[in-house]
């Protein structure tokens, strides 16, 4: 599918809202946000990429497993438990009150030294530079037409993006390559 235009959005803009380059995914759901993201990341990781992930879920959920020391200690009371080993770590925190989590927040937690890149699924409400992914067979509408932080639209058939970037979401190379394009400004 053939861009109509290049839209590049302000690189101090960026730089102010976030201190690395946030990317974010904005579908409605069963559009195969996670799907693409995972054919995506290891195409950025091969270009040498440093990627961080946010994925923003709107029900309870649990990582830990019962009867595991953290699920236990967690449960007892801990309003924080940070798992480590020799190969990764995990950090779970508790809200006393519920309430949304904060992009802004959940970036700053994320070691912003060691990534070049932090790329978002969900939060499609918020200002922030986002692809739409569409699949008119959804028959849902179309987000950006409302949101002017769309910066391009991948789709499974061509449509009228506005001018946005069109890109073929059955393509993650096509999507990874579009993204490589956004990060270059921020150099």
């Amino acid at each position: 599918m053939k861009a109509s235009k290049q839209y590049r959005p302000l690189k101090s803009a960026m730089r102010l809202m976030f201190p690395v380059p946030v990317l974010g995914f904005a579908a409605y759901s069963g559009t195969g946000k996670t799907s693409l993201l995972v054919k995506l990341l290891p195409l950025m990781k091969l270009q040498g990429l440093r990627v961080a992930m946010i994925k923003h879920v709107h029900h309870d959920f649990d990582i830990d497993t019962p009867g595991k020391d953290s699920y236990e200690l967690r449960k007892a009371g801990a309003d924080q438990v940070l798992v480590a080993s020799d190969k990764r770590s995990a950090l779970l925190t508790e809200y006393e009150h519920q309430h949304e989590p904060e992009l802004k927040n959940l970036i700053q937690q994320l070691k912003l030294t060691e990534i070049d890149l932090v790329l978002v699924e969900g939060f499609r409400h918020l200002a922030f530079p986002k692809i739409e992914l569409h699949r008119p067979s959804t028959g849902k509408a179309f987000i950006f037409p409302q949101d002017k932080n769309i910066i391009a639209v991948a789709t499974d058939e061509t449509i009228d993006s506005g001018g946005l970037p069109l890109l073929n979401i059955n393509q993650p190379e096509e999507v990874a390559g579009f993204i490589n394009r956004w990060l270059a400004q921020f150099e």
